[in-house]
């Protein structure tokens, strides 16, 4: 015993003409090879739509060969009556209708005939004609009278013989067996609905696919708007033409060299039987009708499950499990044996973790002695057998061919200790629903994250450091802030202080009034303004020699480190050497020449502020001129001048040295 597999899909043509076609016949009469061209098509056709102008003859001839034990790989045969509207398309043509009929009422050649003979075409100021044999023949004789035969009759007469929507849609709403067992099709190419193209006849375009349950095309993109994925949406689509709509295609062959050969290769799939119910079921849902070369594929062969084998397994009342390759769920009441399937197939993959007493493989263990899961895979190629007495048993060179989320998995992943799993689970969904082309070429979530939120977090980690800097700086502020009342304290003892030396030096200094003792102060107070230059250009210079210190630092350390450490966290960037070599951080201009400069003119000043003690007296014996402005002198001089002084008003010499 085995299971069905469920809904497959199938080759169908539903548009194929057969030998005797009321139109552009060629075939010659050669039913054999016409018949065997169909049985000899790859891939197999299962389903026919034996196609013929406002008559059932071939289809009636067809069903013949069927009867005697031809198309015996063929599971449906079913006519599909061609009809021609009153409307021109910019070709010159008219609108080709398909009217498609389910076979499975023994009277349905009797049903189509009642209705085709409700269908009228009225010969301007001349008569009406049905669309019978007999009223087509009449047609063609009606309009040449010299036509004698009635084959050539009845083929004159369809080809002028023209239905009108409207009339022909009253006598379908009319007839409930028609509503049931026939679908109405149009042809979506330049001799379709797409071929009625002037601006004055949309409406009558847009009647014609309204009142189309099918759309005979191969084009994918008409496939993908009647989807609601083009232009408009499935709402829109659903509003204005009532339906999505499916899209079929046929060879519409004419001669046995088109025999089930389509052009472009495009041949027609169906996902069902080969039965006109997955006709129906195409209706409602439209994405169980493709046309393309191969029929739409979930995943490669290899990682699809063909069947599932149990063997030495008594209790095992279905032996071989066929699986669908859209298969979703495992359903059936309690205890009928779903976990138990589960299990089995889990186990065939290498991919079982589940043993524990709620499994299937950890309550049966008695019952499991000897018993094998076989599985074997879609493309033919390989199957993996496994001892179900011991799941965990696996080969070498086995890797896990599957998922396998048991129930223990799904309790587990809904606790808290499951959270990090369940985490991991939601961000596995997460980039699976990405197409593969937004995937940016990455494995999984993470490495997409990583992808998709570098740039993002690099700028967080800068602002960060940045903030952490700004930061600091507040601190340091903040810290300047409270030191501000004691340094206040210290400037306040150290002016104490230097008013406490300036007292103690004046009173080195005889009180008795004489210029020689002022001029000893101004010399003293000059002095000390002097020395605060030269103060100031000793700590520039220092200041500058630091810098060039630094500024090499910079070139020879600091900067190879950071292009250094720039490479190695941007290195998918693919830059080339030479490339990062215009990161490499430097100045933008000459510090060098800078720095020369504003450490020759530190040095000039200082030189000049200090001076050289000068070797002999300018005037009346004394190294100063009486009108020189004594802040611009040389610190030499004007202590060259000072210990003259001192030397005339202090003759302690304990006293001078203290002084100076």
């Amino acid at each position: 015993m085995s299971f069905d597999r469920g809904a497959e899909w199938h080759r169908w043509d539903p548009h194929i003409h057969a030998p005797g076609t009321l139109r552009e016949d060629r075939y010659g009469g050669d039913w054999d090879g016409y018949i065997a061209a169909i049985e000899n098509a790859t891939p197999a056709i299962q389903a026919l739509g034996i196609t013929d102008y406002g008559v059932t003859t071939t289809y009636q001839r067809v069903m013949a060969e069927k009867a005697a034990g031809r198309l015996k790989g063929v599971d449906l045969i079913f006519p599909n009556v061609e009809l021609r509207l009153d409307v021109a398309t910019v070709r010159g043509n008219f609108v080709n209708l398909h009217l498609l009929v389910s076979p499975e009422d023994p009277n349905h050649i009797g049903e189509l005939n009642r209705f085709l003979q409700r269908i009228e075409f009225r010969r301007a100021g001349k008569d009406t004609y049905a669309c019978t044999p007999e009223d087509l023949i009449r047609l063609g004789r009606a309009v040449d009278q010299n036509i004698k035969d009635d084959s050539i009759a009845l083929s004159h007469g369809i080809g002028q013989f023209k239905a009108n929507l409207n009339q022909l849609m009253d006598v379908y709403r009319d007839m409930d067996w028609v509503q049931r067992n026939v679908i109405v099709a149009v042809a979506g190419g330049a001799d379709g609905s797409s071929g009625i193209r002037e601006a004055a006849d949309a409406t009558v375009r847009e009647g014609i696919q309204r009142a189309a349950h099918v759309i005979f095309s191969a084009n994918p993109i008409d496939r993908e708007f009647w989807l609601g994925r083009g232009k408009e949406s499935s709402e829109s689509i659903i509003e204005f033409y009532g339906a999505l709509k499916p899209c079929l295609w046929g060879c519409d062959a004419h001669e046995i060299a088109r025999v089930g050969k389509p052009d472009l290769n495009r041949l027609c799939w169906l996902k069902g039987k080969p039965s006109f119910d997955t006709l129906h079921q195409a209706l409602i849902d439209p994405e169980r009708a493709y046309v393309g070369q191969v029929p739409p594929s979930g995943a490669s062969p290899s990682m699809v499950i063909d069947t599932v084998t149990i063997s030495n397994a008594p209790w095992a009342q279905t032996s071989v499990v066929r699986l669908n390759p859209g298969l979703v769920a495992i359903i059936g009441a309690r205890g009928s044996g779903k976990t138990a399937l589960a299990d089995v197939i889990a186990t065939g993959c290498d991919c079982y973790t589940a043993y524990d007493d709620n499994s299937f493989l950890g309550r049966a263990q008695e019952l499991l002695s000897g018993a094998k899961v076989t599985v074997a895979w879609q493309d033919a190629h390989e199957t993996t057998t496994r001892d179900l007495a011991d799941p965990f048993k696996r080969d070498a060179d086995s890797y896990e061919r599957a998922r396998y989320l048991s129930q223990q998995f799904v309790e587990d992943l809904c606790s808290i200790r499951g959270m990090p799993r369940l985490i991991s689970e939601i961000e596995r969904v997460i980039f699976e629903a990405h197409p593969a082309i937004d995937r940016d070429g990455a494995a999984d979530f993470r490495e997409l994250l990583d992808l998709r939120a570098g740039v993002y977090r690099q700028a967080r980690r800068q602002e960060e450091i940045n903030l952490a800097s700004v930061s600091d700086q507040i601190g340091i502020e903040l810290e300047k802030s409270r030191q501000v009342a004691g340094l206040d304290e210290q400037i306040s003892g150290k002016e104490k202080l230097i008013a406490g030396l300036v007292r103690d030096r004046d009173a080195l200094i005889p009180k008795v009034a004489s210029k020689t003792g002022e001029r000893l102060h101004e010399l003293t107070a000059a002095a000390e303004t002097v020395r605060g230059y030269i103060r100031h250009f000793s700590s520039r210079l220092a200041a500058i020699a630091a810098l060039g210190v630094e500024v090499a630092d910079i070139r020879k350390n600091q900067a190879p480190d950071g292009l250094r450490d720039l490479k190695e966290r941007n290195r998918p960037a693919g830059f080339k050497e030479d490339e990062w070599q215009l990161f490499l951080l430097t100045f933008s201009g000459d510090v060098d020449k800078s720095i020369r400069d504003q450490t020759a003119t530190a040095e000039t000043n200082l030189a000049a502020w200090k001076g050289k003690k000068p070797q002999s007296p300018v005037h009346d014996g004394s190294f100063i001129g009486a009108d020189a402005k004594l802040e611009k002198l040389p610190l030499a001089v004007l202590e060259a001048e000072i210990e003259r002084l001192g030397g005339i008003l202090l003759q302690d010499e304990a006293v001078a040295k203290r002084l100076q």
